[in-house]
């Protein structure tokens, strides 16, 4: 399941990246600061350990390592 987190974090990332260039190109120069804001999260995710994108992906993506499928809510 990592790895399928990993795919989906890196294929988040990069839609963004590539539309805050795409939109600071043909519309302001000002969505530039998208792919600024998500360069500066990376460097300090590398340094933190936190992800703001893998924070909301174990969120919605549960793991189910013990084999028990309970609700999100049983623990």
């Amino acid at each position: 399941l990592m790895n399928h987190k990993r795919r989906i974090h890196d294929a988040i990332v990069g839609v963004v990246i590539t539309a805050g260039v795409a939109l600071g190109h043909y519309v302001s120069a000002h969505w530039l600061l998208v792919p600024a804001v998500i360069g500066v999260t990376l460097i300090q995710s590398g340094f933190t350990g936190f992800c703001p994108v893998y924070f909301v992906l174990d969120r919605l993506l549960h793991d189910d390592a013990d084999g028990d499928s309970h609700g999100c809510c049983a623990k």
